[in-house]
């Protein structure tokens, strides 16, 4: 893993507060497992990975007989001879966002002909490996650190009871998490209207009675945080590409042309809640940090197809050193 800003300081202090903050794995092994490493490589006291957490695709593993499988994660059909071979692609092919599932033939045959078994079968893996996800924190992260987790508007809320049931995990959604003592969380997981309609999207209107609650929740907001999935609108944090009718990519002279897409409820209630800080997600073209009046907000943006980690590293204030800040991170 690799700093993205050339002289960061890792050095802590006895009262200060590091997180760092990161969001959009989409399915993907390979960031999950980089994730799980951040406290010790950052000398962070609280990791958060922050919405959409789960996958898009299965890629079925089919055996054909005792010593055969074929897949065809690209369209083209991969044959393996033993097991080894079989779970070292499976690691890959979970490594690179997707879901990899042994099937048998007769298996392949039922799903291709029942929609709702599919979906079945999609939801119990996606499960699963949530599951997996989550009792991996127990394993590889060290007691002492805060080990935060949430879903996006992507996620089923089907995975929601599945993050709950881990004591490990804190889970931040309708609810206030202290931090250290000086410094609050809320959170709200849903977002504005998408091309795509997710199942936590809503309009804006909506939106904004969403955060009020959550803001309601706390008398003072000096020191608040704000773990809104969502990013301010017109805005450098929500900059996407343009999508015509067809939800392709416009662009000019090979350059893609971007616009705002973020949500104007949460740039509202930022503006007049005024919190120390906003951690987004979302929009994974716009990495970026910016003040919005006193606010600091930042997107880590997301390449998780490459299985890039990228992530925000946040310093809270303390007496001695009342500036918030920040750096990019990504490996």
């Amino acid at each position: 893993m690799a700093d993205g800003i050339s002289g960061m300081q890792l050095a802590t202090g006895d009262t200060m507060t590091r997180i760092f903050h990161a969001t959009d794995p989409h399915g993907n092994e390979l960031i999950w497992k980089k994730y799980l490493k951040t406290s010790v490589y950052y000398k962070a006291d609280i990791i958060m990975l922050c919405g959409d957490l789960t996958g898009k695709a299965i890629v079925p593993f089919v055996k054909k007989g005792d010593s055969e499988w074929y897949s065809s994660p690209y369209g083209k059909v991969e044959t393996y001879y033993c097991r080894e071979e079989v779970n070292k692609k499976m690691e890959s092919i979970r490594d690179q966002g997707f879901y990899a599932v042994e099937l048998s033939r007769s298996d392949v045959e039922q799903f291709q002909k029942d929609e709702k078994k599919m979906d079945a079968l999609f939801e119990n893996v996606m499960k699963d490996t949530v599951d997996r996800w989550m009792t991996m924190v127990e394993e590889r992260v060290p007691k002492e650190v805060k080990v935060l987790v949430n879903p996006g508007n992507d996620d089923s809320f089907a995975i929601d009871e599945v993050i709950k049931k881990h004591e490990r995990i804190l889970y931040p959604l309708q609810k206030v998490v202290d931090i250290d003592g000086s410094h609050r969380l809320i959170s709200c997981d849903w977002v504005n209207p998408t091309p795509w309609k997710t199942p936590r999207e809503c309009s804006e209107d909506e939106l904004l009675r969403k955060l009020e609650r959550e803001f309601g929740r706390v008398e003072a907001f000096d020191n608040l945080i704000c773990n809104f999935h969502a990013p301010p609108y017109g805005t450098q944090l929500d900059l996407a590409p343009k999508l015509d009718k067809d939800l392709r990519p416009v662009s000019h002279f090979g350059n893609p042309e971007m616009e705002n897409v973020g949500s104007k409820a949460v740039k509202e209630a930022i503006l007049k809640y005024q919190p120390l800080l906003g951690l987004h997600g979302h929009i994974h073209d716009s990495i970026a940090h910016m003040y919005l009046g006193r606010t600091l907000c930042v997107n880590p943006g997301s390449d998780y197809r490459k299985g890039l980690l990228r992530g925000y590293v946040v310093d809270l204030p303390t007496p001695g050193k009342p500036k918030i800040e920040c750096w990019r991170v990504e490996g």
